[in-house]
């Protein structure tokens, strides 16, 4: 881990377009500001710790829902599963398209 001392108003540059600045101290106290480009999230720890498990919560699959998934996938419950994954028939070029100019 790398460990800065800072004063207000002074900046950290992480890469080049990540840019932490510190904009105040007071008592044990630290506001900073962020400048990041919108793809980068930034979070708190204990945000980050919510979205992250939120996404594991609605990554979950329920057992029924697994086993139906599972038995179709296997050709159960009567239906055709390679009928249903199969592409849609070429079109064929129009007569239009094939002409020379």
């Amino acid at each position: 881990m790398l460990v800065l001392t800072r004063s207000p108003s002074q900046e950290i540059r992480i890469g080049h377009d990540i840019i932490v600045r510190v904009l105040d101290v007071k008592g044990d106290r630290v506001r900073i500001g962020i400048d990041a480009p919108h793809e980068v999230s930034v979070h708190r720890q204990e945000v980050y710790q919510e979205i992250t498990k939120a996404n594991q919560d609605s990554a979950r699959v329920s057992e029924p829902g697994l086993a139906a998934v599972l038995d179709l996938a296997r050709g159960k419950n009567g239906k055709k599963v390679g009928s249903a994954l199969k592409a849609p028939p070429a079109v064929p070029p129009s007569s239009e398209a094939n002409r020379g100019s």
